[in-house]
């Protein structure tokens, strides 16, 4: 991607296209853990720990961490 953008998941660099959603990004770190979050079963946070929803688009260093209710205590899956 010659005009890929790059976004922090759980601490992960990965990188997207331009107008690429927190749910793409989340998929493309890992894809269990993105339809975990397509299916409501694990929220996104931004690096403030506000919940960003999965339709959000993403601009250049957006840092998102994921994090599962049935995680219990871990936070989440790769930190």
């Amino acid at each position: 991607m010659s005009d890929a953008i790059c976004v922090f998941v759980n601490e992960h660099p990965v990188e997207v296209g331009p107008g690429s959603t927190v749910l793409r990004a989340v998929r493309l770190f890992d894809a269990a853990l993105g339809e975990r979050v397509a299916r409501g079963e694990a929220t996104v946070t931004d690096g403030r720990g506000i919940p960003v929803p999965p339709d959000v688009l993403l601009s250049h260093g957006a840092i998102l961490r994921v994090t599962a209710a049935s995680d219990a205590g871990a936070g989440d899956a790769h930190a």
